[in-house]
């Protein structure tokens, strides 16, 4: 909506001004969101304040004040501007970084107008501009506005605590890649790529990334990736601007777009932190490098690029430490499943297969399990191509294809060195097979990982890449085939009846244990309107027993035959795992269908 002068006048009598703490305190007061005694303990503190004090809004939320109406309800900034928002019919806007194009909205207005004026621009459209305040009377700048962009000014009601840290955030940003483009017009030839160049830049040790506008760009969006809980930052260049995109919650969300040049400077300046080789761009590289988020823990960084067309790609995969405290019920794993997971890797030897596509969490699992069996007496050691987290706990090795060696080589090496646990990054091939199965025969407990669809087909992938069927009888203890599915947000999931074609598609003992209602989501701003907020896992677990022993041991292993013989001693297939998380509330039956292969429920 547009709010002029003659509009805001009807509203509030007087000149233009900003929000005063008396007033706020006696309109909350007035609507019976406070009692007497914090109105009058706000009004003294407005009696006491100076014109250059918090907003009002900060003032209220240092007290740690609750509402009447309400007790669990914190009188916070969030809460009260929407109060106001509602209060003068004004939209309210959460503002979620993701959808903002930071480069746009800051040219829009100079920082110095907006920090002066109390506002951020937030969307631009065709003929208008969206304007966030926290100052809804102070509308003075509004139509001088709507005049110099010749443009329609709609205002919106944020928070100002959002409003005064995007303001910084978003400006910075832009005027960092601004920069960025004006230092590296004036210093390099056209392409940034040439070779010569850089390696001049890597004798120099930095990048004209002693460009500070090119640190300052590395340095917003770690921090903007760990506050956004991303896995993954991907930097895609174009021909002209580089796409930033994030994976959260297994979707990717584009971010911010980058000149190209600029683009070229930020994955060199990643590298340079990675120790990766800086001149090298016609191959694929890999590095690492560990730092810090902003609540201070460490985060290790997986670095990965690709040579495209319009120059390197970089993916950077996020490993957050805190994952392997986690116990098994918060990776997902119900009771029956945590019990029968704990049977498995006590075992004293034999090997366990962790199957699923890549993104499905098996590495979790994997850390999570060696975390949980890490003890001082116990020797752990593992092979990894790459290594995906340093964990003192363990005895790491990294596969080196350039000194020839491989997994199987590992896993030779690893059984000198004394282990009692060993870990297999992936079995890739026959020879590594056997290797791991020989170490598993010999007294180690191995675990390892698969890319199968389900559980089951771990036992036909072995048989392919030629494991003999005695060997996999005699050390396999047991697969695990597993998928991560969207939780749903628990501020906006709400019961629905199940979609009519989703619904034919389950089998009829399914359909009378769910609910008539099963929770789907809605969409708030707590989860960008997405409905979803966090991932949990789907869990398919096939222990060996004797019985699926004596099958693996006939001339012809029939497959269909293993699973069925899974399935009666209790085998749940993925969906069927997913569908009990339906019936919990934990995820949705669109997300299951979406996650689950077809095939988890014959």
């Amino acid at each position: 909506m547009v709010i002029d002068m003659g509009a805001e006048d009807k509203k509030v009598k007087g000149e233009p001004r900003r929000i005063r703490l008396g007033e706020i305190s006696g309109q909350l007061f007035s609507d019976g969101l406070i009692d007497k005694a914090q109105h009058e303990v706000l009004m003294l503190k407005a009696r006491f304040r100076d014109k250059g004090d918090l907003h009002p809004f900060a003032i209220i939320e240092s007290h740690e004040m609750m509402t009447v109406t309400q007790p669990s309800q914190p009188l916070n900034q969030e809460m009260l501007s929407q109060w106001l928002a509602e209060k003068l019919a004004i939209p309210y806007r959460r503002i979620d970084p993701l959808k903002i194009d930071a480069a746009t909205i800051a040219a829009v207005v100079s920082y110095s107008y907006a920090e002066r004026n109390k506002l951020l621009p937030i969307e631009m459209g065709a003929a208008h501009v969206v304007i966030a305040t926290a100052e809804p009377y102070l509308t003075g700048w509004v139509k001088e506005l709507e005049r110099i962009l010749n443009k329609e000014v709609r205002l919106e009601i944020t928070s100002p605590a959002d409003i005064e840290r995007f303001r910084v955030e978003f400006y910075a940003i832009s005027k960092s890649v601004v920069g960025a483009v004006d230092d590296k017009e004036g210093a390099l030839p056209n392409e940034i790529n040439n070779l010569e160049q850089m390696l001049e830049m890597g004798k120099a040790g930095s990048l004209d990334a002693n460009d500070q506008h090119v640190v300052n760009i590395v340095d917003w969006l770690l921090q903007y990736a760990f506050e956004q809980r991303a896995s993954d930052i991907h930097l895609e260049p174009r021909r002209e601007q580089g796409n930033i995109r994030f994976r959260i919650d297994g979707m990717l969300h584009q971010v911010y777009q980058l000149p190209a040049a600029v683009m070229a400077a930020v994955v060199s300046r990643i590298k340079i932190l990675g120790r990766m080789d800086l001149a090298e761009k016609r191959r694929p590289l890999d590095g690492r490098l560990k730092t810090k988020a902003p609540n201070g823990s460490e985060v290790e960084l997986r670095l990965s690029t690709m040579p495209t067309a319009f120059g390197e790609k970089m993916v950077m995969r996020i490993f957050d430490p805190d994952i392997l405290v986690k116990n098994f019920s918060d990776l997902g794993f119900g009771r029956a499943e945590s019990e029968q997971w704990r049977g498995m890797i006590d075992k004293p030897h034999g090997i366990i297969l962790v199957t699923g596509p890549t993104g499905s969490g098996k590495t979790t699992t994997l850390y999570s399990t060696l975390k949980h069996l890490a003890k001082p007496e116990l020797n752990i050691c593992t092979i990894e191509d790459p290594i995906e987290m340093v964990v003192p706990d363990f005895n790491q090795m990294q596969v080196q294809h350039n000194i020839e060696l491989a997994f199987a080589d590992g896993v030779r090496a690893l059984l000198r060195q004394d282990p009692d646990i060993i870990m297999v990054g992936e079995v890739r091939d026959r020879e590594t097979a056997e290797v791991a199965i020989q170490a598993a025969l010999t007294g180690h407990l191995v675990l390892s990982t698969l890319h199968t669809n389900d559980a089951v087909l771990a036992i036909t992938r072995l048989l392919e890449i030629g494991v003999p069927q005695y060997m996999i009888s005699a050390s396999v203890i047991g697969v695990v085939a597993q998928r991560l599915v969207r939780t749903l947000c628990p501020h906006c999931k709400q019961p629905v009846a199940p979609d009519a074609e989703l619904w034919q598609a389950l089998s009829q003992p399914w359909k009378s244990a769910l609910p008539e209602k099963i929770m789907a989501p809605t969409g708030c701003l707590e989860c960008r309107q997405t409905g979803y907020a966090g991932r949990v896992g789907i869990y398919e677990m096939m222990t060996l027993s004797s019985g699926l022993r004596e099958l693996l041991r006939q001339p012809r292993v029939d497959i269909a035959q293993v699973r069925q013989r899974a399935q009666k001693e209790g085998m749940r297939p993925l969906r069927i795992s997913g569908l009990q998380k339906v019936a919990k509330g934990i995820t949705s039956l669109d997300e299951v269908f979406r996650v689950a292969p077809p095939q988890a429920e014959e």
